[in-house]
């Protein structure tokens, strides 16, 4: 029988961890479909639903990625350099690419199977993890990081030394998602599951998790988890309670107009230069 998201899913889904998956020749020819689909773009571990206007986590993907560690041997691996791992490299032969027409990879760039890299990405030295994605027309900077199972949209800057931090376990914790046209600057870290909405800037050197605060001056607002759509965030602090002190907390300085986007708009001719190839 054909092997079909919904067959691949109700597998996966009834899978226990402690069992001996590599005897269970159903359950490896599930977790490595799905792992494949994962590495071709089919399927994502969070997909944006235009009927809900929200992102659907589909934690049996994710979970796929945590059982192909058990039923994968580490392997010795020549591409680009010798080392020794469980995930091969996307790219591990040299076939491979040449078949990635549509990107530029800068060595020592390094992607692992199982992440999705769309069209016109260009790869400064970075490192992509399983179950990530990253979207067409986007750039990661030098050292820049994206960790597994991360959501990268289109049109996304990532500068240099962003990270943007992963997730496998547990399979219900959400991944990080950045949204559509953002720009994560140099150094910053988002993690724990955020979500960026699209267009939204990130200064040099803003780190966001599930629970730090992010003030937004134009309204007063503190929240969590998320940066709003077009919103312009800038490292600061905002008094504790009792006055003693300041504690780290994000600024929503503004929403982006058109000067910010002038700023940190990356140029079309690095964004179409893959084209050309």
């Amino acid at each position: 029988m054909s092997m079909t998201p919904e067959r691949a899913q109700t597998i996966i889904e009834s899978l226990d961890s402690n069992t001996d998956l590599k005897q269970n020749t159903q359950a490896c020819k599930a977790i490595e479909w799905a792992v494949q689909s994962l590495d071709q773009g089919s399927l994502r571990i969070a997909s944006y639903s235009s009927t809900s206007k929200h992102w659907v986590h589909h934690a049996w993907l994710q979970k796929a990625v945590s059982l192909y560690f058990k039923i994968k041997p580490i392997q010795l691996c020549q591409h680009p350099w010798p080392h020794r791992d469980v995930v091969p490299g996307k790219y591990a032969t040299t076939h491979q690419v040449e078949q990635a027409i549509h990107q530029r990879m800068v060595p020592p760039s390094y992607v692992r199977y199982g992440s999705y890299i769309g069209k016109h990405v260009v790869l400064m030295p970075c490192f992509v993890n399983i179950g990530a994605y990253v979207g067409d027309h986007s750039m990661l900077d030098a050292w820049s990081t994206v960790g597994s199972c991360a959501q990268i949209g289109q049109r996304v800057h990532l500068s240099g030394g962003a990270g943007i931090g992963g997730v496998l376990e547990p399979a219900t914790a959400t991944p990080t998602i950045i949204e559509d046209d953002c720009f994560i600057g140099a150094r910053s870290e988002i993690v724990e599951g955020v979500l960026i909405q699209s267009g939204a800037v990130i200064a040099p050197g803003v780190y966001i998790s599930q629970s730090t605060k992010i003030y937004d001056r134009t309204n007063g607002k503190i929240i969590k988890g998320m940066v709003p759509q077009n919103a312009v965030v800038v490292p600061g602090s905002i008094p504790a309670k009792d006055g003693t002190h300041s504690v780290y907390a994000p600024i929503i300085v503004k929403y982006a107009d058109d000067q910010t986007r002038g700023k940190v708009a990356l140029s079309e001719y690095l964004r179409e230069a893959t084209s050309t190839i």
